[in-house]
């Protein structure tokens, strides 16, 4: 694979399978329990997978819970607590390898060093130098 191939990191794309499979779980025990999710929980997927797509982390992502940066609204960050708090026992019967992972990455996973924004510098002249 080529570096400017536009796809997602695998870190990225397993993140985004467990959201999902925990999403589904909590919407199926505390909504109409049909097999679609309901408006709110599809919303809160929608929402998760579009900050997993703007991780700066990319493959070095580590578990939200880890992560140095809270990129969630308070409120969906909220929301997402709830739904893995009642997910997350569940995921070991029902999805035990996307289990596994995560819970291998939130022990044993170190938090990559933030990445500084092109162009930006990490020592600012500090007189002004006019």
């Amino acid at each position: 694979m080529t570096p400017s191939a536009p796809s997602v990191p695998r870190a990225i794309a397993t993140e985004k399978k467990t959201v999902a499979a925990m999403v589904r779980i909590y919407c199926a025990e505390h909504h109409d329990g049909a097999e679609a999710l309901c408006a709110t929980c599809a919303a809160l997927r929608r929402y998760s997978h579009a900050r997993l797509d703007a991780c700066p982390y990319g493959a070095d992502k580590p578990t939200c819970k880890a992560c140095p940066i809270h990129c969630y609204k308070p409120a969906e960050r909220e929301a997402m607590r709830e739904v893995m708090r009642f997910a997350g026992p569940r995921m070991m019967l029902r999805h035990p390898w996307l289990s596994a992972v995560h819970l291998w990455k939130e022990r044993f996973h170190k938090t990559p060093r933030r990445r500084r924004q092109p162009g930006s510098s990490s020592q600012s002249s500090a007189g002004g130098g006019q």
